[in-house]
């Protein structure tokens, strides 16, 4: 179904930034960019036509008339009528549903008085003061425009179809991934190849009988999600103290499909918190454990991401403070749900049920309805202060880090001491019998030293890239792949996936 034509009128020079506000509002808004396509005038190309035949073509040819009424009048014709008025008038011939919009003014011309006088007689109108009433008016307006045609449904966003998209617009590498994963971890019944991939999507209830495309499958498997939800990101940011300031120690934003945003958010924030060494007296392997648990990073920003409102222009952020990990989703708890009951066992009431099943398939959520008890468990047994949850305008998850951080260093810093540390004392052994050509304590210990400063920098290159190869990192290293994969080994990071898609994912 072609998206529906706004045509948005007004004396230009009064309402120059407005129309351009609006217009980028629409395009880039998850829902009215997949039903509306709003028209400027001045966005026109050039054309073997008059200026004055062009905009009475797109303002009859529209399907919604947007109008913006404010202080001036505008150029006058022959005739005495102005530009807007005839677009008006043309809308209005043709019965196009108009939208209008006055603004406050202290003082009005003459003829823009007997202008709004009619539009008053004519349709109901809402008046704004500031862009923002504007635009939420115009969000109401719309909204109800849709309710009235049918564009607008009652169900969940993720089930939803995309008018435009086609199966040729997924990446059959993401689905192929997708089924070999979830073959592994659920026992997904489906084996991959070409010919079935309408039938796992429609396993998925992902697509309809004639090929229709749902907003989840897009999420999931777009080759390009963010082409048709801009607001589809992860924006991460590490910051050195217990507030928002800048300057920031970090920032980054991740698009892609809904597991890669995930696998790169969690990376981002395992590669930039204190990983804590074990001992181990007779062997060079030892444990590294992260001073927050992984499993509940990744159950926060997984349920953030499956959670959210699509609807809203907002993105989810994970933000990394000094003293705790915070994960923002713009969305609200589903009705009947409360922050008590999240605490514990209670039914699964998933914002986005279809998107939340292939997620689950593939291993990124335990269990259905039992994610933020899982965070409370994994957090309290490390001795952790039991996590937050907050709905103000937003819904917020929070980790509270280990509280014997040291405020005086930033956390890269106080990763390479601990790792290199407490390396260099469990793998004395290891690199004294390596080091047969000098045997010197005062190498050996330049060894050692070397070794957690090049794993803090493979974690830094993984959290910077989940997609970078083994042979990427040796060479930037300088170093040889085996020793790459024997540092990945002691951090608990593996490849997931293809040779040519797969990703580096922290073990759980």
């Amino acid at each position: 179904m072609p998206r529906k034509k706004i045509f948005i009128s007004s004396v230009q020079n009064e309402f120059q930034n407005e129309r351009k506000q609006l217009a980028a509002y629409i395009r880039q808004d998850a829902l009215f960019s997949q039903y509306f396509e709003p028209y400027l005038f001045e966005e026109l190309p050039a054309q073997d036509k008059s200026a004055q035949t062009a905009f009475l073509e797109q303002a009859a040819n529209a399907d919604v008339y947007l109008l913006l009424i404010g202080e001036k009048y505008g150029f006058e014709d022959a005739k005495g009528i102005s530009p807007t008025e005839r677009e008006y008038n043309t809308a209005t011939a043709h019965q196009v549903y108009r939208l209008a919009f006055i603004k406050e003014v202290s003082h009005r011309e003459e003829k823009e008085e007997h202008f709004k006088q009619r539009i008053d007689n004519d349709v109901i109108r809402n008046s704004f003061g500031s862009y923002e009433v504007l635009q939420s008016s115009v969000y109401a307006s719309l909204v109800d425009y849709m309710m009235k045609n049918n564009l607008l449904h009652s169900g969940p966003f993720d089930s939803s179809i995309f008018p435009e998209a086609t199966i040729n617009d997924l990446d059959f590498s993401k689905i192929r991934w997708f089924v070999g994963i979830a073959r592994e971890k659920r026992q997904f019944p489906l084996q991959y190849s070409e010919d079935n991939v309408h039938q796992i999507l429609s396993s998925l209830h992902l697509i309809t009988d004639d090929e229709k495309i749902k907003n989840a499958a897009l999420l999931l498997f777009a080759k390009d999600v963010q082409k048709w939800f801009a607001s589809a990101t992860i924006k991460c940011a590490q910051f050195y103290g217990t507030k928002v300031q800048k300057p920031m120690l970090s920032q980054q934003i991740y698009g892609g499909n809904v597991f890669e945003m995930v696998d790169q958010a969690v990376g981002f924030v395992m590669s930039r918190i204190n990983q804590h060494v074990g001992e181990r007296i007779h062997s060079a392997q030892v444990d590294v454990t992260p001073e927050l648990p992984a499993q509940a990073v990744t159950e926060a920003i997984v349920n953030a991401v499956v959670h959210r409102d699509y609807n809203s222009t907002g993105s989810v952020q994970v933000m990394l403070f000094k003293d705790r990990l915070e994960v923002w989703n713009p969305g609200r708890l589903p009705q009947g749900m409360t922050i008590k009951k999240l605490k514990g066992e209670h039914s699964s009431f998933p914002v986005n049920p279809v998107l939340a099943n292939p997620v689950y398939l593939a291993g990124y959520i335990e269990q259905m309805g039992t994610g933020t008890t899982d965070i409370i468990d994994s957090c309290e047994a490390m001795n952790l202060k039991t996590p937050e949850f907050h709905q103000i305008e937003d819904f917020r998850t929070i980790l509270w880090r280990a509280e014997d951080i040291d405020n005086e260093n930033n956390t890269n810093q106080n990763v390479s001491q601990n790792v290199s540390q407490n390396v260099s004392q469990n793998v004395s052994q290891n690199v004294s019998q390596n080091d047969s050509q000098n045997d010197s304590q005062n190498d050996s210990q330049n060894d050692r030293q070397k070794l957690g400063k090049r794993q803090l920098k493979v974690l830094n290159l993984i959290g910077n890239n989940i997609y970078i190869s083994a042979e990427d990192i040796a060479q930037k290293l300088n170093v040889t792949v085996r020793t790459v994969y024997r540092d990945l080994k002691t951090l608990h990071i593996k490849w997931s996936g293809s040779a040519k898609t797969g990703h580096w994912v922290f073990e759980k």
